[in-house]
This record gives structure tokens, sequence and C-alpha cells, in this order.
């Protein structure tokens, strides 16, 4: 996925790396102009210049040129500059490195505009899924599995719409397999198609005397997956708790880790 760049993502992924107000906090100017070469801007870099910027202007100054003049440099960077703030604990609220839940949700905001869902954790995944290629759609909906396997609050739903990542990985199967599916079919009979697409039993099937125990287990997923489905909150926008409010955060939390199993299984039988 190329990383979208405009005003706003300028201003909101610089300020994700402003000076500290009380002490230093990583990354350091010295950790920002290695990425800014490595992207090979470093002849726009004012502080190579002799000038003395702090972070956030000084990423201002490099991205808003590569905004006007170089998109896929500025790309790049925006890609290095997120990363490195992941590795320095910046999206962790227990880091020292920590850079505010404020200015996460200011660029949360300004990628959400372009088409792109930035989680709590600062990963960039594409919010629709169905406009990607068929081997981008998979590595997609991959990278939400992982985030869900984690408990990633925000994996539960796919950001910035109302279809959940079972949804999502169901429509995905019979999109590979038959080529489409009915968007009217509700959630238990969009994942029991696409349960038997791939040879795996649900609850209507009946249990036969003598079949492989795996059954039981599939039936049990498929169980499982419409009970989660069930305590979906349904005007959810993906931004927000992605349950009923009398779902408990760890009850959640639960759900989302097994959301991601479910799904994934899926995929590696697809």
């Amino acid at each position: 996925m190329k990383i979208p760049i405009t005003d706003s993502i300028v201003f909101a992924v610089a300020n994700l790396v402003d000076d500290a107000q009380t002490e230093t906090r990583k990354p350091s100017h010295y950790d920002l102009g290695e990425e800014i070469s490595r992207c090979k801007l470093q002849n726009v870099d004012p502080n190579k210049k002799g000038q003395n910027y702090g972070k956030a202007k000084r990423m201002r100054v490099v991205l808003t040129w590569a905004l006007e003049n170089d998109i896929d440099a500025g790309s790049k960077l925006v890609e290095c500059i997120l990363s490195l703030i992941r590795g320095n604990g910046g999206f962790r609220n227990d880091s020292p490195n920590y850079v505010g839940e404020q200015s996460i949700l200011n660029a949360v905001e300004a990628f959400r505009v372009e088409g792109v869902a930035m989680g709590s954790d600062g990963v960039l995944l594409p919010i629709v899924i169905e406009d990607l290629p068929s081997i981008e759609q998979k590595k997609a909906l991959l990278a939400y599995v992982n985030r869900a396997r984690r408990g990633a609050e925000d994996a539960a739903l796919l950001a910035g719409t109302s279809k959940d990542l079972l949804e999502a990985v169901s429509a995905y199967v019979l999109t590979e397999k038959f080529g489409g599916y009915s968007i009217r079919d509700n959630f238990p009979t969009v994942l029991g198609q696409a349960f038997v697409a791939l040879g795996l039993s649900t609850t209507q099937e009946k249990k036969n005397l003598g079949e492989p125990i795996q059954k039981d287990l599939e039936r049990s997923m498929f169980e499982t997956a419409c009970s989660i489905n069930r305590l979906r909150n349904k005007q959810g926008t993906g931004h927000g708790h992605p349950f009923v409010s009398t779902v408990t955060k760890e009850e959640g939390k639960v759900a989302i880790s097994i959301m991601g199993a479910i799904a994934e299984y899926m995929l590696e039988k697809l």
C-alpha cells in the first residue's frame, strides 16, 4: 500500500515527533536525520544547512517540500517515521516516548480522510479492502488478522466501515471461489457460505457417525463466530468500542482474539 501524503498528513506526522516539553523524547534529531537521508531528502533538510529547527518544524519543512516536489520520497519518509516512532514505543501510553493521545487521534483522522486506517499502534492499513487487487486484499486481511490475534480493538471492525473482520474474510473467500457474493445476505449466511466453500462444517450440517473429529471444531468455530457477531455494536464506525456496552474490555479482547484465529484458519484453508 502506497502511503498517501497531504498537507494534513504532513502536519499530523510532524506533530508525532514534536519536541518533549519537559524531557528528551525519542526519536532524536539524529534518528530523524538518518531517515531523511535514507529517503534521499537530505538536501532539503534545514538542520543540515545549519538551521536549528525543532523536530516537528524540521519534519514539516522536509515533508512539505516532498509533497510539492517528490511525492514518492515523502510517502517513504512518512512510512519510515511511523516505523521509527513504533520502534521507540511512541504509540504505547506506558512508554517514556509516548507521543500523546491527541497527536495520535489527529494522525488517525488525517489518514482516515485519505482512505487509510491508522491503528493506535501506528500501523497503516487500507480501509476499503474490496478496491484492492486480490493478492493485496489477502495481505491486508492478514494484517488485520495479526492485529486481531493480539486483541487490538480497532481490528474487530475494519476501520471506517461497519464490516467486521470475519465478514470481510468471508466475502473475500466467496469472491475468490465464485467471483462474488450477495451483499444483501446477513452475516450468518455469508459466513456459512464461506465455510461450505472451504469444505468446513457449520451447525446446519448434521453430525454423521464416524466423521472426522475436526468437524466438531469447525461447527464450534462457526457458532462462536456468530456469537461474536451478535456482540457487535451495529452503529460502530470502526473507531469506537466495537461491541455493545454490556461487553467488558476483557471480554472484548478475548472475542477479538478468537475472531482473528477463526479468520486466519479460513484464509489458510483457502
